[in-house]
């Protein structure tokens, strides 16, 4: 391996052009060097922030050349699990979007291929890296909060005028659970170390989509047992938030999943009193840091802030949610 991680990009998402695409190319010790797409005009979005790509019509093409270590696929959600063993397969380090399968036992297969060449697989799951998110869980294991209660966690946006788009799609693996539940469950799990005991989900779909989910229940884990609450919406007003109560304060959680696009990345505490304190990040870009984190792994074996057993538990909760779930 070179100094810098050489990527790859499998597909040529706009998620990619818009942000995973200038974050890697922007990442200390990485270089974008490479993208495979099926039409040479999707290229353009990225060659005008990267001269010099290589562009690939076919994916195992570019997973063959060797001038490249690693590859991030943001192919639709029921690719990831073939491209990412593919990837592996091929001796490229990978890093995959959420969720990175379709079912938890689909990880296993990742897992055991990794371990096998010592690679690095892992979800892309950004906002393990974001300061505000580490910050959170320093406060609720300094039992600043107290014991807590209760944690309600939403996310929402509205897409019902682009039903072409993946996310309405059943056959690409679409569903707002899927989508954003991601982060309304893994995000708690990672700041409380919790995992559920049980859960209740009412949902609505639309042509085999779920549009609008709302799960309820019970989590525990080394702080203790508490309620959930969790809402996601492909058919709501825009809205993010995560609230983590406790006995002795209230920590409110702003623009969680993508700060810089929907506000200010703020950690809000209340104490009893009333008294606010508010810790802002307003110039951090979670991507670049998941990058610089990832190619850290990799040169140093420092380990990953998102493993794949942690992308697991995560899927596990999803399946369970998706299982069980009451249609209204």
């Amino acid at each position: 391996m070179t100094e810098a991680l050489r990527w790859g990009i499998l597909g040529a998402a706009k998620f990619a052009a818009r942000h995973m695409g200038p974050a890697i190319h922007a990442a200390r010790g990485n270089r974008l060097v490479a993208l495979a797409t099926s039409s040479p005009a999707k290229a353009a979005p990225f060659e005008a922030f990267c001269p010099g790509l290589e562009v690939f019509l076919d994916y195992q093409a570019l997973l063959e050349w060797e001038a490249i270590d690693a590859v991030y696929i943001p192919l639709p959600n029921h690719l990831h699990v073939e491209w990412t063993i593919r990837a592996l397969e091929a001796g490229k380090h990978v890093l995959t979007e959420k969720p990175i399968a379709l079912a938890a036992s689909e990880i296993d297969r990742i897992i055991a291929l990794r371990d096998e060449t010592g690679l690095l697989a892992a979800e892309a799951y950004m906002i393990v890296h974001h300061p505000q998110w580490q910050r959170a869980r320093e406060i609720i294991a300094s039992g600043e909060i107290g014991h807590l209660g209760h944690v309600d966690a939403v996310f929402s946006y509205d897409n019902r005028d682009d039903p072409g788009n993946i996310r309405n799609r059943p056959e690409t693996g679409g569903g707002g659970i899927r989508d954003i539940g991601v982060y309304t469950f893994s995000s708690v799990r990672f700041a409380t170390g919790a995992e559920p005991r049980q859960l209740h989900t009412r949902l609505r779909r639309e042509n085999g989509v779920d549009t609008f989910a709302h799960v309820v229940g019970e989590m525990a884990g080394p702080h203790g047992a508490f309620t959930y609450s969790s809402m996601t919406s492909m058919r709501l007003a825009p809205r993010q938030e995560v609230t983590f109560h406790g006995e002795r304060g209230v920590m409110t959680l702003s623009a969680p999943f993508n700060p810089g696009v929907f506000g200010e990345a703020t950690v809000t505490l209340r104490d009893t009193s009333g008294t606010l304190r508010h810790e802002r990040w307003p110039d951090v870009n979670q991507y670049v840091l998941q990058v610089e984190n990832f190619a850290r792994s990799v040169r140093d074996g420092v380990g990953y802030p998102c493993p794949l057993e942690f992308s697991k538990g995560t899927q596990a909760m999803i399946d369970s949610v998706l299982a069980s779930a009451e249609e209204i």
